[in-house]
Formats: C-alpha cells, sequence, structure tokens
C-alpha cells in the first residue's frame, strides 16, 4: 500500500490520529518506527512535509506513517506491505523493535517478503482470495506447497 503523509510538518502528521498525544509519544513511535535519523537528518520534528510528502523517500514515508499509527497507542496494528521500501537491516530493525516494545498489542503483517514474516507467530497463507495453509514458517515450508514455492522463490533454501 502507498504510505500517505500530509502537508504540514513531521510532527502534525504523527500527531493526525492522536491530537493530544504526549512528547513521549511522539519519541518513543519515532524511535520503535526507525524514524530517529529521517526526523534527524530533515532537520526536527517542525520540518515541513510536501504534498503527499513528496520530499521523503518511499522508505521514509512508510517508516513515519507507522509512528503516526504507533503515537495512537494501538491495540491493534494493521501493517499492510508496510516493510516493502525498507531495505532489509530496517526492516529486521524494525520488525524487533515492535516485537520488543509492542508486546500487549496484536500485529497483523501483509507482506510479501518471507523475511519479513517467517518470525511471526502464526502465518496465513492467501492466494487469490483462498486459504491454503496456516502456521509457524518451519510447518508451512513441509505442509503448504504454494508457502514452499514463495519462500524458494526469494532464494531461500529449504
Amino acid at each position: 500500500q502507498n504510505p500517505t503523509l500530509f502537508t504540514g510538518t513531521i510532527e502534525s502528521n504523527l500527531r493526525f490520529g492522536k491530537k493530544d498525544a504526549s512528547e513521549e509519544e511522539i519519541k518513543r513511535a519515532i524511535e520503535i518506527s526507525q524514524s530517529s535519523e529521517t526526523v534527524k537528518v530533515k532537520g526536527g520534528l517542525q520540518s515541513y512535509v510536501n504534498r503527499d510528502g513528496s520530499n521523503f523517500s518511499g522508505g521514509q514515508k512508510q517508516r513515519l506513517t507507522i509512528a503516526r499509527a504507533l503515537a495512537k497507542s494501538p491495540k491493534i496494528l494493521i501493517l499492510d506491505d508496510a516493510f516493502s521500501a525498507l531495505d532489509f537491516k530496517t526492516d529486521y530493525q524494525l520488525r524487533k523493535a515492535l516485537n520488543e516494545n509492542l508486546k500487549n498489542v496484536d500485529i497483523f503483517i501483509v507482506s510479501q517478503r518471507v523475511s519479513t514474516i517467517k518470525n511471526c507467530d502464526e502465518i496465513v497463507v492467501l492466494d487469490k482470495g483462498r486459504i491454503h495453509g496456516v502456521g509457524k514458517h518451519e510447518e508451512l515450508t513441509k505442509t503448504c506447497k504454494i508457502y514452499r514455492e514463495f519462500c524458494q522463490s526469494q532464494g531461500m533454501k529449504l
């Protein structure tokens, strides 16, 4: 999905879903989403965001939209292809931070990257609107042909 930033400042974008978010909530959201460097490089929270975030890269937009969601302190977080523009290192760091900091949040990740989902508690394999498998990575590589082919297409040795 395309991440959406709104015209304004980085801070106004992060407060979009929770206007009264505390400074601590904003700071925590920035840290967990791996956006600290982006905020620093752009000149801080008051840095201007062009229409549709055109002055940010795809990965920066993805991380900032995740930060916006985190600033709301959600009970459920749905990340639909939210890691696609991230390099593998940032993808890993972000997933690690989510796992360490959001213990009481149910997180649903929709992804076309095996590395993004392989350590999830449960993976649901969908193809053409149908469920073809449910389980952990190791189990699905043995029991679900579609998942196995998906892994192999990304160079994973099974």
